[in-house]
């Protein structure tokens, strides 16, 4: 636990409103304009954002989905599922983390506009995550549980497990 704390302090680390704790470290000075970006955007964006994000044994991500690819970076700690539902109807079960022998990754990619939710297998995992274009709560949608079911009926228990609503 010490560990823990001694991220959540260093890193200035805050609740996030899926699960975890994170920290945006970089926004991009540019913006590109909305006129520039696809439909599903409602305004301008930043070129792209970065965040730490910490989470804990018993802690899940729940499953959420943003308009933009987000790239996930292994740091340290327990290796970390991310559980993604995509736009197809497939499941698939990123693990990211250092044991390559063991299929994890260091870094993985969450394609815009799929559904995903994460877990630590240990005590905690530290990630980041890297958007582009740049994060906005504006494109941040956390799944209702029905609903989420009704789209993904073959993932049921996994969605019943990682939602909140």
């Amino acid at each position: 636990m010490l560990m823990i704390q001694k991220l959540i302090n260093h890193y200035q680390l805050l609740p996030h409103p899926e699960g975890g704790y994170y920290k945006e470290t970089y926004r991009s000075a540019e913006n590109i304009p909305h006129a520039a970006l696809p439909e599903q955007f409602s305004g301008a964006r930043s070129i792209s954002t970065a965040i730490y994000f910490l989470l804990l044994k018993d802690l899940f991500s729940a499953f959420h989905r943003i308009k933009s690819d987000e790239c996930w970076h292994f740091y340290e700690g327990a290796s970390l599922n991310v559980h993604v539902l995509h736009l197809n109807g497939e499941y698939q079960l990123i693990k990211l983390g250092k044991n390559s022998d063991q299929g994890e990754v260091y870094q993985a990619i969450v394609p815009a506009g799929a559904w995903f939710a994460s877990e630590s297998t240990g005590n905690y995992s530290f990630v980041g995550c890297t958007v582009a274009p740049g994060f906005d709560f504006n494109d941040f949608e956390l799944a209702k549980a029905d609903k989420l079911k009704a789209e993904y009926p073959k993932n049921t228990d996994l969605i019943e497990l990682l939602c909140r609503q």
